[in-house]
């Protein structure tokens, strides 16, 4: 039997393409992005309900956004990795797709040793046109997997030897056998295959249980599949558009879910009065710490 849960909105900051949610275990806050306002948004579920701590425009369109251990933000961005520092200071780190305006950077998480994992993508949404990279802490960018088409959410087992890794362009989510110690993938196989009809895989997040949680674009849904592909649980929502997902709260109980509103017509927002905005549910299962960029992100 499936699991029926329901999301609800948390929030009351609407996005044009919310994305990229996720859990600062340091700070106690929840991060997430708007794609093409290149906005950061920053928030903190309490007693009285959610408070919208900050939002930080940096000017480039914005995929992803991690913690770093030294206090500032590790950024995808436009066409690269850049450091963003409390001050609001930016930097750029490295910018692999400099010589390509085709291509932004899309979703992004940071693996068990703090390194940076992000992809890009075509805004043509070019077959196999995208890589995904590897940031690691002295700035080194490495390519990974070549010939990615939406290259989208990332997340490890509990043991740190998976990655799960969707690509949107092809429907599927992947999983590859992960070293820790080198950082580097093999033994890729397909697990997860979404029908067409039923929506697009998007973000994921693992929980500490090592299933995967995937938002459904187009979808209205986040699933549950434990490690073998099987479907356990789905949480509904009353928008199409959910992008992204992260398991927060002091008890990482809680599901935070980020929702888009582009590309939607007049009637179809008409009828998604809260897409865009920011959802939370409580889906009976806990979230794994996730790890901060372990690189400098302070201006030198």
């Amino acid at each position: 039997m499936i699991a029926e849960f329901d999301a609800v909105p948390c929030s009351d900051v609407v996005a044009e393409l919310g994305e990229g949610v996720v859990w600062d275990t340091a700070r106690g806050e929840l991060l997430w992005v708007d794609i093409p306002a290149g906005r950061l948004h920053r928030g903190r579920p309490g007693p009285g309900g959610f408070e919208h701590l900050a939002s930080i425009d940096i000017g480039f369109p914005l995929g992803a956004v991690a913690p770093a251990q030294d206090g500032g933000w590790i950024l995808a961005a436009g066409p690269g990795f850049a450091a963003l520092a409390p001050d609001g200071t930016l930097r750029w780190i490295s910018r692999p797709a400099a010589d390509a305006p085709q291509l932004r950077m899309n979703d992004g998480a940071c693996d068990p040793g703090g390194r940076f994992w992000a992809g890009t993508l075509a805004y043509a949404e070019t077959p196999a046109a995208g890589t995904l990279y590897r940031l690691d802490p002295d700035g080194a960018t490495t390519p990974m997997v070549a010939g990615t088409t939406i290259s989208n959410g990332l997340g490890w087992s509990v043991d740190g030897t998976t990655l799960w890794f969707a690509d949107s362009g092809e429907g599927t989510v992947d999983a590859f056998a992960f070293d820790r110690r080198s950082a580097t993938v093999s033994a890729r196989r397909t697990v997860i295959v979404i029908d067409p009809r039923d929506g697009t895989p998007d973000g994921l997040t693992v929980d500490r249980e090592d299933h995967v949680w995937v938002a459904i674009w187009d979808g209205g849904e986040v699933r549950r599949y434990s490690p073998r592909g099987e479907l356990v649980a789905r949480v509904t929502l009353p928008v199409s558009r959910p992008t992204s997902c992260c398991f927060g709260g002091a008890d990482l109980g809680t599901l935070f879910i980020s929702t888009a509103r582009v590309g939607l017509g007049v009637e179809q927002l008409a009828g998604e009065a809260h897409a865009g905005r920011l959802f939370c549910a409580d889906a009976g299962v806990y979230g794994v710490a996730q790890p901060a960029f372990a690189g400098n992100t302070l201006a030198p």
